[in-house]
């Protein structure tokens, strides 16, 4: 006896060829997505991370080598625009506003700082180096030095961190710094000359991403503030 020939009908051949379509489709699809690098993109508020970088950036790479990270810096209040315009996935910025809104990495305590050679008289304004950018401590500098009776000049305004730690090193001003970002060759002059308190900042961490890998990704990169929140009871990511 010879074995029963079975023909596709009509309809099952036209299934036949939407099924291969469709499972090449599937292939390739999944192809894709393994081939496909993660992407973040990332906003830093200018002069936030300094000799943190290179560490940060160390180890997200060891935890994903294969994330393609696009970093973008500019003022806090640019980098928070951009995000919530969905430019960004995340940003890490400085708020002076009391209500926070994203997650707090640590706590910023300013000061004045300048190079130890740095004369100072109090009958005499106190030489300022700035930056041009709007900076909620900077700007309240005037208005507290003239609550303290002490009066202030700026002698210098720069576009860049560079140029104003030119200045601080030079002798030439004293300048407002966090703690952590005070060029290595200053001083905290605060006592030495008798200057007012300034208020402190935050650094948050603002994202509206929430899978897992991400998430993992974004606390590796907020990991490197963890050293400057030992004493502060912070809500850490």
């Amino acid at each position: 006896m010879f074995p029963r020939q079975v023909r596709l009908s009509s309809y099952g051949e036209l299934f036949i060829a939407s099924a291969r379509d469709f499972l090449e489709a599937h292939e390739r699809a999944v192809e894709s997505l393994l081939l496909a690098k993660k992407r973040l993109k990332l906003g830093i508020g200018c002069h936030l991370i300094g000799s943190e970088l290179q560490t940060m950036l160390a180890k997200v790479n060891e935890l994903d080598p294969d994330l393609v990270l696009e970093i973008s810096t500019d003022t806090s209040s640019k980098v928070k625009e951009e995000y919530l315009n969905g430019e960004l996935d995340a940003v890490i910025l400085r708020s002076e506003e009391e209500r926070k809104e994203g997650i707090i990495l640590c706590i910023e305590h300013h000061s004045w700082y300048a190079s130890p050679n740095f004369q100072y008289c109090p009958s005499e304004p106190l030489r300022l180096a700035i930056l041009d950018e709007k900076c909620g401590v900077r700007d309240q500098a005037p208005l507290i030095l003239k609550k303290a009776g002490l009066r202030s000049n700026n002698v210098l305004i720069a576009g860049s961190t560079e140029v104003v730690n030119a200045a601080i090193s030079a002798g030439m001003a004293v300048g407002i710094y966090s703690q952590r970002m005070a060029p290595e060759d200053s001083i905290d002059v605060r006592e030495l000359f008798n200057l007012p308190s300034l208020p402190t900042s935050s650094i948050e961490l603002h994202t509206h991403l929430t899978d897992q890998k991400t998430r993992k990704i974004l606390k590796v990169i907020s990991s490197v503030f963890n050293e400057y929140t030992a004493d502060e009871d912070l809500a850490l990511y």
